[in-house]
């Protein structure tokens, strides 16, 4: 894949942040990286986020991505633990925009619909197909799966984009 692109998904979280990197060249995918980034749990709230933004600067730094994308918050019914993983999330567009990245956002439905084929699907069906699509990948938490997710949707919504063109 000469001419191939990578893209970089993250789902954002305070205690793990998964990550995932495809190539995409017209539309083959193919698997390069993927992992989770955990701060402790007995950390300060700060030192939480400034690990995860650090630790996604390292994949960044690692991996040479040429564009990111990252899955939007959805609104919980505790008000204090959506806005604790809106920092998480502040994280995942801003590290990638430092490097210069472009990034895009898409909605959980949006992810799950653009791999399952369902906005509906549960995250085992995400991690199912994610194992079919890049079976390189040998299995990924179920954290990267959902971060390779998100990368394959972008590889999806960037494609249609330049048909649309």
């Amino acid at each position: 894949m000469a001419n191939a692109i990578r893209i970089l998904g993250l789902d954002p979280g305070l205690r793990r942040t998964g990550w995932g990197v495809v190539a995409v060249e017209g539309s083959r995918l193919a698997w390069i990286a993927h992992g989770v980034i955990a701060p402790h749990e007995k950390l300060p709230f700060a030192e939480r986020l400034l690990f995860l933004f650090e630790g996604i600067t390292e994949v960044i730094a690692s991996h040479a991505p040429d564009e990111a994308a990252v899955e939007e918050t959805f609104m919980t019914a505790n008000g204090s633990s959506t806005l604790k993983l809106g920092h998480a999330r502040a994280c995942a567009l801003i590290a990638p925009a430092k490097a210069g990245l472009r990034v895009a956002e898409y909605a959980a439905t949006e992810v799950k619909k653009a791999v399952v084929g369902t906005g509906a699907a549960d995250k085992t069906q995400v991690a199912f197909m994610i194992a079919r699509l890049l079976p390189t990948a040998g299995g990924p938490t179920q954290d990267a799966a959902d971060a390779l997710a998100v990368a394959i949707t972008h590889a999806h919504a960037r494609t249609v984009r330049r048909a649309v063109a």
